[in-house]
């Protein structure tokens, strides 16, 4: 079930909060921010001493086959690097208190050179837009509405950076038989975000974009979002 608006957004300098209707299961309040070098060791705690799932420092899709074959330190270093980067971070945290929940990528398409090989995900035309191509959550917080918060503040994020859309590689879970590897998120999550599909070379990968919101004078360093149980 799609997570539908309700109420007024509120925001200011600092924030920005929405309220969500879903099944009153678990009220969550979230903060995402940029990944940083401030922030790295709630990127550590999150994904554990040997990296996310099977010991993933999402570097994949910047590094293709190539991140299997290197030690798992070396991707955990590569990123470190990037969090580093002065201006750029390489995509965000979800935050509950101090705790961080959930992570997404966040980069120019052109930065994930493996997208353009991956099967299924070659370029849909020449747009610069930038990619959201992966999630994790704690295993706590799923089904909570962290991959919500981030994908709208991946949005913003890549709007005050001066991208014109925001592109996703979902599941799309109505499709019979589709693939179990949900990291790259659920294409009715998008869709209830105003993402839509823009391709669709295999049944269960839909493509799906997001034109961003025009450029504020003011937009928030971190945007918080308040989420009920529902959605992963």
């Amino acid at each position: 079930m799609a997570e539908e608006p309700v109420g007024t957004c509120r925001g200011n300098a600092g924030s920005y909060k929405f309220l969500w209707s879903a099944p009153i299961i678990g009220l969550v309040d979230l903060t995402t921010k940029p990944l940083t070098a401030a922030v790295w060791p709630a990127l550590e705690d999150l994904f554990g001493r040997p990296g996310a799932s099977n010991g993933c420092w999402c570097m994949y899709w910047r590094l293709g086959p190539a991140y299997h074959n290197r030690p798992r330190e070396q991707n955990k270093a590569a990123l470190t690097e990037l969090a580093d980067r002065p201006g750029r971070p390489p995509g965000l945290l979800a935050l509950d208190g101090d705790l961080a929940v959930g992570w997404c990528e966040l980069a120019p398409r052109a930065e994930l050179q493996w997208l353009a090989r991956a099967r299924h995900l070659g370029p849909v035309d020449d747009l610069p837009v930038w990619s959201v191509p992966c999630f994790y959550v704690r295993r706590t917080h799923r089904g909570r509405g962290v991959t919500g918060a981030l994908i709208d503040a991946a949005v913003e994020l890549a709007a005050a950076n001066g991208a014109p859309a925001v592109e996703a590689y979902p599941v799309d879970t109505a499709v019979p038989s589709h693939t179990g590897n949900l990291y790259t998120g659920i294409a009715s999550v998008f869709a209830g975000r105003g993402f839509h599909v823009v391709a669709r070379r295999k049944p269960d990968r839909p493509i799906m974009r997001k034109a961003t919101p025009p450029l504020h004078s003011h937009l928030p360093a971190d945007v918080s979002s308040r989420a009920l149980r529902g959605l992963q």
